[in-house]
């Protein structure tokens, strides 16, 4: 995990910063994510996700009933489908790696449906002020050419 400074990343046609904070839960906000084995599968599972899709993690922190991440992405990709992804391949990838008898992980999926997200970025206040007073930010004074020529 790298701390991050704010930087404007591109693509061939835009140019962005999207960071989320995402969390979510096992089914039935069960503790089953509170041993170290199942917290370092899960920790390397979302590092080899985000490798994979190119996407950037600020800060992953696993509890023994909820996951928060902090998560960098392009606008590639949407936040339902990170979710998918996430979700599904820890999951599967789960099952296979750890088995156990009486668990969640018998069930169909590991994770409950919902999560909750939210952006990072600059503060409201700041993006509100800029948006009220974005006649002023784009005034340039410059002679007209007609101004010139009468």
């Amino acid at each position: 995990m790298i701390t991050h400074k704010r930087t404007i990343r591109t693509l061939s046609h835009c140019f962005y910063d999207l960071k989320y904070h995402i969390v979510w839960t096992p089914k039935y906000r069960g503790k089953t994510l509170d041993s170290d084995k199942v917290k370092q599968e899960l920790r390397r599972i979302f590092e080899s996700i985000c490798r994979w899709k190119q996407w950037e993690i600020i800060e992953l922190n696993i509890q023994s009933d909820h996951i928060h991440l902090c998560l960098l992405s392009s606008p590639r990709y949407s936040v339902s489908y990170i979710m998918q992804i996430l979700k599904g391949k820890s999951s599967a990838w789960m099952k296979k790696k750890i088995k156990r008898t009486r668990s969640l992980y018998d069930k169909s999926s590991l994770w409950a449906r919902g999560y909750f997200v939210s952006t990072i970025g600059i503060d409201e206040f700041i993006i509100r002020r800029y948006v009220k007073h974005q006649e002023k930010h784009n005034q340039v004074d410059q002679p007209s050419l007609f101004n010139l020529l009468g």
